[in-house]
């Protein structure tokens, strides 16, 4: 039988609940295989329908969300008029509460997220726009290889007119840091650790703080265009920053800390948001 394929069709950027780690940034590429019977066009699929069709179908289902294990005994959902509330009970860090419109939340009928458990539920979903010549969809999601440092992180950008604007969702990001031109492999390490699971949030988006347990919160709050979005988290899981958390300003962040530690260094800073794109700040 034919087939056709497309590597890397898409990166899908989310963030996932994890009863170990908690709120995880991830980024993961997208390997598409389509197998059928050659249409009047001697295809199974137009190239350009693949990436068009089939990549904004995945885009408009999990890209940019909050996927939770809709099955595991340390979950909570609730939904109604076109929202939902999720938290999370975590083994080391507190609960965690994401309270948002549904568009921006999926629950998976699994224990914990993977590419394993997140594949097959994408591939159903996709055989809804195929054509009727594709007899079968195979997914690959998996990590980029980073040679390198790198960071999982979680974040929600208000002011953002697309998905950004979702409060919790998140990448999976090298970074590369120059003192002088050259890489600091320690400045990396650290900076890795520093944000190694983190939700970046903005102070001004903190709306409450109070002690539960003996676990100290930050509740994050905003309007967006998409809706009210409210996120509680342990402040241990978090890392503040007095501007948005747009990867440009991460970036710039990263670099001027660091210029204040070696002053008469010139920094550079390349802050990767996902796959293959991000932000260079130089102080």
């Amino acid at each position: 039988m034919p087939a056709l394929f497309v590597k890397q069709l898409t990166v899908i950027d989310f963030s996932y609940y994890c009863p170990t780690r908690g709120l995880v940034g991830e980024s993961w590429l997208v390997d598409v295989i389509l197998d059928g019977q050659l249409n009047e066009e001697g295809m199974v699929f137009d190239f350009g329908q693949v990436k068009k069709t089939i990549k904004q179908t995945i885009d408009d289902f999990v890209d940019h969300k909050l996927l939770v294990p809709g099955t595991h005994p340390a979950i909570n959902i609730a939904a109604e008029h076109g929202r939902m509330n999720v938290t999370l009970s975590t083994e080391s860090r507190g609960k965690i509460t994401c309270d948002a419109p549904s568009s921006a939340i999926i629950t998976i009928d699994t224990h914990e997220i993977s590419p394993i458990s997140v594949t097959p539920v994408i591939e159903q979903h996709l055989k809804q726009v195929l054509p009727d010549n594709v007899d079968n969809i195979t997914l690959k999601l998996y990590p980029e290889t980073i040679d390198g440092p790198f960071y999982h992180y979680s974040h929600g950008l208000k002011k953002h007119k697309g998905c950004c604007q979702r409060i919790a969702h998140g990448h999976r990001s090298a970074i590369q840091i120059y003192r002088n031109n050259k890489p600091d492999s320690r400045l990396e390490e650290d900076y890795a650790n520093q944000f190694r699971d983190i939700y970046i949030g903005t102070k001004e988006d903190i709306t409450g703080e109070f002690i539960d347990n003996d676990i100290a919160y930050f509740k994050f709050a905003y309007t967006a265009q998409q809706g009210y979005f409210e996120l509680i988290i342990s402040q241990p899981h978090c890392y503040l920053i007095d501007t948005d958390s747009t990867v440009e300003l991460i970036a710039q962040h990263i670099a001027s800390t660091i210029k204040t530690a070696y002053p008469n260094d010139k920094i550079t800073v390349h802050a990767f948001e996902g796959f293959k794109k991000g932000a260079i700040a130089e102080f």
